[in-house]
């Protein structure tokens, strides 16, 4: 379902012309020091309002640490970190966003950081996130399976009745073994899927499969420099994590900004003039009206309505 006059966007199609697929280049270790010092560059130049963004991340780690011990899901602590790290590159859009504009010149206030939400495939992204979202909680339910198979349904009694099982026992050295192949499956399926899809959607009208193929083909090129990608994102995470996860504040935003230069890289750029995007008008709306006001369709409202 193609743009139209209508205001209707793609999720599935491509809306750019036949012949016009993204164009992935070859790219070395050097790019990635590159992005890296790109992405360190953005931080310092746009740091108030990303720090106040990233904000969230240790935010959510501590209460996501205190539920998984509340609930005595100490198992599944290590998967649901996994998990998170996995919808991370669309969790930092915002970040992207920012990195997009500061390249075009633009302003890079706060108040730009949802302006994706504008874009043509704005759709699309939003599949793409639900489909990572999804990756994630079969990889959560696999991990809880492994564990389940190896010990049954008995919880752990503390945290450190928890390690010392895992690291002492049969049983817990083959949930370390399998439950870390499984991950890694998964690790690089999300990578494969997401290491440039979420930059191009943002960058170009482009369709979900489109990207999804463009990220594959990324990965498959360059299997070496974006497997080392891989790894660097997940010392970088480690390391934030340490301690309370308040380093994330720092990592998460320069990790955003470097994968948005990571993908100028691997990405040839489109020279075609493409129409800018913008915040849709909006309408004013009475009180009177409620709730009717809610369901008039634009096409009823008087242009002077407009503000």
């Amino acid at each position: 379902m193609a743009q139209s006059h209508s205001g209707h966007y793609d999720i599935i199609t491509t809306a750019e012309p036949r012949g016009a697929a993204p164009v992935v280049r070859s790219i070395s270790p050097s790019d990635l020091s590159y992005a890296i010092s790109k992405g360190i560059d953005d931080f310092w130049a746009m740091p108030t309002h990303v720090v106040f963004l990233c904000l969230i991340y240790p935010i959510v780690g501590l209460v996501l640490g205190r539920a998984v011990f509340a609930y005595e899901m100490i198992p599944l602590l290590y998967p649901i970190a996994a998990g998170v790290a996995f919808i991370g590159p669309f969790a930092a859009i915002g970040l992207y966003e920012l990195s997009r504009r500061r390249e075009m010149g633009r302003d890079t206030s706060w108040r730009h950081v949802m302006d994706f939400a504008h874009s043509p495939s704005f759709p699309a992204i939003v599949g793409l996130g639900l489909l990572m979202l999804a990756l994630v909680v079969v990889w959560i339910s696999l991990a809880g399976a492994v564990f389940v198979a190896s010990f049954g349904y008995v919880e752990p009694v503390s945290f450190s009745a928890f390690l010392r099982d895992l690291l002492t026992t049969k049983e817990g050295h083959n949930v370390i073994i399998v439950g870390n192949a499984i991950g890694l499956v998964f690790a690089v399926l999300a990578l494969m899927l997401s290491v440039v899809s979420f930059p191009l959607l943002l960058d170009r009208h482009v369709g979900l499969p489109t990207a999804l193929a463009t990220s594959m083909k990324a990965v498959l090129k360059n299997p070496f420099t974006m497997a080392l990608w891989g790894l660097i994102v997940i010392a970088a995470l480690i390391l934030g994590a340490i301690p309370f996860f308040m380093g994330l504040a720092i990592v998460v935003p320069v990790l955003g900004h470097s994968t948005w230069h990571l993908y100028r890289r691997v990405v040839e750029p489109d020279h075609s003039r493409r129409p800018e995007y913008h915040p849709r008008p909006k309408w004013r709306r009475y009180a009177a009206e409620f709730p009717a006001s809610l369901f008039v369709p634009s096409s009823d409202r008087d242009e002077d309505t407009k503000v």
